[in-house]
């Protein structure tokens, strides 16, 4: 009896997001735009800072590059920070699936919401 084989082919994605810094003579951004094919748009975003993250497996450690443009304001800075921060709380609730650790996390977000006197959407009259 003949068994039919089923072959499964996977197609491979490559994606490109582009990152364009203008830096000023001292070596500082001036500006910051980026642009990826999926994301919808026909011209490149501008955008104040950056905070980007890889990780290199070979040496166990992870590569940063963190950038901010100067009319990046000290209010906006601490709201980037703490977008960016409870963004992390969630992003390692899904990587690790320990929801205890992730909650910690947000408990921070909140006191360090407070200390830096960022109002968050979740309280009243913001």
């Amino acid at each position: 009896m003949f068994t039919p084989i089923q072959l499964q082919f996977h197609r491979t994605m490559k994606k490109q997001i582009r990152i364009n810094v203008d830096l000023d003579h001292e070596n500082v951004p001036k500006s910051i735009e980026w642009d990826a094919e999926d994301a919808g748009e026909t011209e490149p975003a501008a955008c104040k800072a950056m905070i980007m993250s890889l990780w290199d497996h070979r040496r166990k450690n992870t590569m940063r590059l963190d950038l901010w443009t100067r009319d990046m304001t000290v209010d906006e800075m601490k709201i980037f920070f703490h977008e960016t921060l409870i963004t992390m709380a969630d992003t390692l609730e899904k990587s690790i699936a320990d929801d205890r650790i992730a909650g910690d996390m947000r408990d921070f977000c909140a006191y360090f919401a407070e200390k830096m006197e960022i109002a968050t959407p979740d309280e009243p009259g913001t």
